[in-house]
């Protein structure tokens, strides 16, 4: 399955340029089994790269762009009566796909956020009381633009910590914009881009990563850095349970995607920046000081001991 992994990414960077890293850490999400948020400023490519994956991959991926007249039923579907049969007939809503893409999430109510609560946890959608089962695979890839707060409603910590992770793919490179600039003409576009796997094989794929070995000294370094999170003095809200989870299905992605059956420390701290991100909510005093979450976050990684690589991580 390597040589898959390396035809998605190849597939992905001819239309995502310069932006490898964020491609490899999607793509990790995607073997995870989980959702990503990805926060940046308009015109960097957060939509482009989740159109892309999907294709990439052969799933079917449908588009939201969130506004505040979107309604709940719009996401999940609704029932309307059939006067002919005398029955109620559901009209799917957009997240019945593989890929579901919100589009500026954040621009939208409350109320229709928290409609995508379910799916993104449970993986079904509940509409009169009927309960459906979305396709498999699914994902949530959802944008949110941190810049021009006007309108727009924050995310709440609850549905935050069911995005597996959070990337900021940020402006790019001189000479990889300036590539652009050339050739933008000629950039093959995402209706160009050929599926290079199946659904099957995606699915296998991901059942491969769950069954990547973690040793239990692995564990106790995830544990040692959440709860390194939880007791700093400028972190008011630190990672929770399922924020170690999260932590624990990524590093098993990346040692997947290194080409390893096993785990090591380098894994855990690769991903621990993208899981911790929008998890770990900085104290007042701290965000006064314009200290940024990574700083803190890189300042832990610093701090808690890895363990040591003489010893073995394999069974």
């Amino acid at each position: 399955m390597q040589k898959k992994i390396e035809m998605i990414m190849e597939e992905v960077k001819k239309v995502v340029i310069g932006k490898d890293e964020c491609i490899r850490k999607v793509l990790m999400a995607v073997l995870a089994q989980g959702h990503v948020l990805i926060e940046d400023i308009p015109g960097v490519g957060k939509t482009t790269l989740a159109l892309t994956f999907a294709k990439a991959m052969g799933l079917e991926q449908k588009r939201v762009q969130f506004t505040p007249d979107v309604l709940p039923s719009d996401i999940t579907g609704f029932s309307s009566y059939d006067k002919e049969t005398g029955n109620f007939i559901y009209h799917e809503g957009a997240v019945i796909c593989n890929v579901f893409l919100a589009d500026e999430i954040n621009r939208t109510s409350a109320k229709t956020q928290s409609a995508l609560l379910e799916v993104m946890e449970e993986y079904s959608v509940t509409v009169d009381g009927i309960t459906r089962q979305v396709p498999d695979p699914f994902m949530v890839i959802a944008t949110e633009n941190p810049v021009g707060a006007a309108g727009t409603q924050m995310l709440p910590e609850s549905q935050l910590d069911r995005f597996l992770i959070c990337i900021v793919m940020g402006y790019l490179e001189r000479e990889k914009e300036k590539d652009i600039l050339r050739d933008w003409e000629k950039k093959e576009m995402v209706e160009g881009i050929c599926p290079v796997i199946t659904r099957e094989e995606l699915k296998k794929m991901q059942a491969q990563v769950k069954k990547i070995y973690m040793h239990d000294r692995i564990m106790d370094y995830i544990i040692s850095l959440s709860d390194a999170t939880r007791t700093h003095e400028q972190i008011q809200l630190g990672l929770s349970t399922r924020g170690s989870i999260a932590v624990a299905r990524m590093a098993k992605a990346a040692a997947y995607v290194n080409g390893r059956r096993f785990v090591i420390p380098e894994d855990v701290k690769e991903v621990f920046p993208d899981v911790a991100r929008h998890r770990v909510k900085m104290a007042h005093q701290t965000r006064m000081r314009q200290v940024s979450t990574e700083q803190i976050i890189h300042e832990i990684l610093g701090q808690v001991r890895m363990p040591r690589p003489e010893e073995p991580y394999e069974k």
